[in-house]
């Protein structure tokens, strides 16, 4: 099992630019960010495939945001332009495998199998 420990959210005005990052305590195949609005299901945002550097994104953040792995082993981090209102939600770190399940809001087949608490974005119009 692998800890996650999120930092970074807060609240930003539309158009503005926010940063968010996951310490995992141990090695992964991915890490990534997926996000929950109130009344909504979990959407993926963005994951990373440590070892090949290979980003997967939905395509409601293509163009706007990016993830990256930090010069920290096992840290990635999740920059966030051009927010939009409808980007706020509580978003999760997550850390996972091969296999499991289809995300098709990211195109990849993953077993997201650890998470994190949660971080709340909140972008005001």
């Amino acid at each position: 099992q692998v800890q996650l420990v999120e930092s970074g959210g807060g609240s930003v005005q539309a158009g503005g630019s926010l940063r968010l990052s996951c310490a995992a305590s141990g090695s992964t195949v991915f890490i990534g960010w997926f996000r929950q609005a109130p009344g909504k299901e979990r959407e993926g945002v963005a994951v990373l495939h440590i070892s090949e550097g290979n980003p997967y994104y939905a395509d409601s953040v293509k163009g706007r945001f990016t993830i990256s792995q930090d010069s920290a082993e096992n840290t990635v981090s999740l920059q966030m332009n051009s927010l939009k209102a409808e980007d706020s939600a509580m978003y999760y770190c997550a850390a996972g495998g091969f296999g499991g399940d289809w995300h098709p809001d990211l195109g990849l087949w993953a077993d997201f199998r650890d998470w994190g608490q949660g971080t709340q974005v909140t972008v005001s119009s």
